[in-house]
């Protein structure tokens, strides 16, 4: 079952990834409001209050969608309604917490989307999504083979410093195939370790939520690998940083 959905994830965001436009568009959002939602349960929200975190974060995401999108400028009125919306959610629920999560969900799906309609756009996505990937395969794989000590036992037991090491090569492997085979820029390739280590950062963050709220997983939507804050909380750190790496240059010329 957990292979199967694997398989099935892996085939969903491929395929929307190439597809661009309204269909990448559409599985970000879908993500992001249902991220908001195990988010809500994790932090201890209510229905109401899950509800008008959702609907708050709806509006923003509205701004970038293909037929509302006309210059580029309008991913900073996006930026700013993000953190409207975020203000707004904390004014009527009076949940600091719940509102945080607007900016955590939100704020990976902008650049996700920000990042795929640039020119080869789907090569620094690809990039973004791929190296948390590849980072979560090789922590996986080398913290069964090597083990030794654990990485912060007292949030993630299963966690060794073998499987944060692991991970880190096969993303910065990944990033350097990239940059070889499609030309991913120096300054993303070098970026990827870093953001290999931020990837682990998210998913240690992740795993203290639940260990906070006193559950196993986030969610149940996907047999086997329980909610999809548990598919997704690597690329949340990792996404934003990809974003600002590709504006930086911007800034100079």
């Amino acid at each position: 079952m957990r292979a199967a959905t694997g398989a099935a994830m892996i085939a969903v965001a491929a395929s929307a990834l190439w597809a661009g436009g309204i269909w990448f568009w559409l599985l970000c959002i879908a993500g992001a409001i249902v991220m908001l939602g195990e988010w809500a349960d994790l932090v201890g929200a209510s229905a109401s209050q899950k509800r008008i975190a959702q609907f708050s974060l709806s509006v923003p995401l509205a701004t970038i969608a293909p037929a509302s999108l006309i210059i580029e400028v309008h991913y900073f009125f996006t930026l700013g309604l993000l953190f409207g919306a975020a203000f707004f959610a904390v004014i009527v629920t009076r949940h600091r917490n719940l509102a945080a999560g607007l900016l955590y969900c939100g704020l990976p799906v902008l650049a996700l989307v920000f990042l795929r309609r640039q020119d080869y756009g789907i090569v620094f996505t690809l990039w973004a999504l791929a190296l948390v990937w590849a980072c979560d395969i090789g922590a996986y794989f080398s913290g069964r083979t090597i083990g030794g000590p654990k990485l912060m036992p007292t949030i993630s037991p299963n966690k060794t410093w073998a499987g944060l090491i692991g991970g880190v090569f096969a993303a910065s492997l990944f990033g350097i195939v990239m940059h070889y085979q499609y030309g991913l820029p120096w300054r993303m390739t070098l970026a990827t370790p870093v953001l290999a280590v931020m990837a682990q950062a998210g998913d240690l963050f992740e795993s203290w939520l639940k260990r906070r709220a006193g559950v196993k997983d986030s969610g149940s939507i996907l047999p086997g690998h329980g909610g999809v804050l548990d598919r997704l909380d690597g690329l949340v750190p990792v996404a934003p940083i990809a974003a600002i790496l590709l504006i930086l240059p911007r800034f100079y010329t």
